[in-house]
């Protein structure tokens, strides 16, 4: 399975997601971070993504007789390239675009489910805007955003943080205005 395959699933989508900011995690706890999947559908994506080569193995420990496996993500291997986005057709972009909100709404769901959950405190914002922009604003745009975003990437989990998920979007909302005399 290649890293589409493998990433166009909610649940692994979900675990891919548990496991960012240089984690490592055991099986149980991502049970519990996806609590609406049973204990053997998580051991059955976290294989599937470890053969796949996007989790690997960074610790193994015996705990009461049983090997408890922490695994850990494979930055390089858990995106999609250019060259495979490039030949997606319109109905691949819309299963990747579903199943990526689909992993949004059950994450906020489980946000909202957990005690002492204050979207007012958190900061949580859900805020959509309608940009008149030409390409090269785009691009200047999303450059901006990659700026920003790139360097806390490499956060590591620590005391005073929380890991947040952030999920740009943009696409045209319509064609492009002609040019004016054309």
């Amino acid at each position: 399975m290649d890293s589409l395959d493998l990433l166009a699933h909610p649940i692994r989508l979900r675990i891919v997601l548990a496991m960012g900011g240089a984690r490592t995690l055991t099986t149980s706890q991502l049970c519990a971070r996806i609590p609406e999947a049973s204990k053997a559908t998580v051991y059955r994506h976290i294989d599937l993504l470890t053969s796949g080569g996007l989790l690997e193995v960074a610790e193994e420990r015996r705990v009461r007789g049983a090997v408890e496996r922490h695994y850990r993500l494979r930055q390089d291997r858990a995106t999609i390239s250019p060259e495979t986005v490039s030949t997606l057709t319109p109905e691949d972009h819309r299963r990747a675009f579903a199943t990526a909100m689909t992993a949004l709404l059950a994450e906020f769901t489980a946000y909202l489910d957990r005690d002492g959950a204050d979207p007012v405190a958190d900061l949580v914002g859900y805020r959509q805007h309608a940009l008149w922009l030409s390409p090269a604003e785009l691009e200047e745009l999303i450059g901006g955003l990659r700026a920003a975003i790139a360097p806390k990437l490499a956060n590591e989990p620590g005391p005073g943080r929380t890991q947040y998920l952030l999920s740009p979007i943009h696409f045209p909302m319509e064609a492009p205005l002609p040019e004016p005399g054309v």
